[in-house]
């Protein structure tokens, strides 16, 4: 009597456990497609403000490309109208005061800043966050550039002699994101044919 007492028990538990599982399973599942199409969401958001809507036809996401440049992975989206590519963007990463700061870069087949935007920061409130839009405009004084527009040694802020102003009180911030946006532009610039070609 005591066997099959404990028999139905562990069965029971058995029971209990497997179907727990199941659920944790299709939980994490169901979860895990919420994150990605949210992740998806955002990046269309981002690019949708460096590369402008009527530039391009196709959807950017399904036009990427990877590229591997200093030992690291950088995908790149590219905007194609009438199968011609007209712009890319990509991720580029800056050094502020308080650590990395996170921004997408759009630029035409051309070679000239289409936008710049910050995905993430963790740069003073006040101070350092004025690289964001809805902070200010800062941001928006790279859209047009190119190194023909603008010669490569006044990519600087104007405190080491260049052409981009910083805060009062916060230079590193600027500054680390001017290095940012001129590391993109040269980036584009060494892999241009590769980035504008289609097959």
């Amino acid at each position: 009597m005591m066997k099959i007492g404990s028999l139905r028990h562990a069965v029971i538990l058995g029971v209990f456990c497997l179907g727990f599982g199941v659920v944790m399973a299709m939980t994490k599942s169901l979860a895990t497609a919420d994150i990605e199409a949210r992740a998806m969401e955002d990046r269309l958001n981002s690019l949708g403000q460096v590369l402008p809507p009527e530039t391009y036809d196709n959807n950017p996401l399904q036009a990427a490309l990877k590229l591997h440049e200093e030992g690291k992975e950088i995908t790149v989206y590219r905007a194609m109208k009438g199968g011609k590519v007209t712009g890319v963007a990509y991720e580029i990463e800056g050094s502020g005061y308080a650590g990395e700061i996170r921004l997408m870069l759009g630029i035409d087949a051309d070679g000239k800043v289409l936008g710049v935007r910050v995905l993430a920061h963790k740069e003073t409130p006040g101070l350092g966050d004025k690289i964001e839009t809805k902070k200010g405009d800062w941001i928006l004084h790279f859209t047009g550039l190119s190194f023909d527009a603008l010669p490569l040694d006044k990519w600087k802020v104007k405190k080491d002699g260049g052409d981009f102003d910083q805060f009062a009180g916060a230079t590193i911030t600027p500054r680390g994101v001017v290095k940012a946006v001129r590391g993109g532009v040269e980036f584009f610039a060494a892999h241009k044919a590769q980035l504008t070609e289609v097959n």
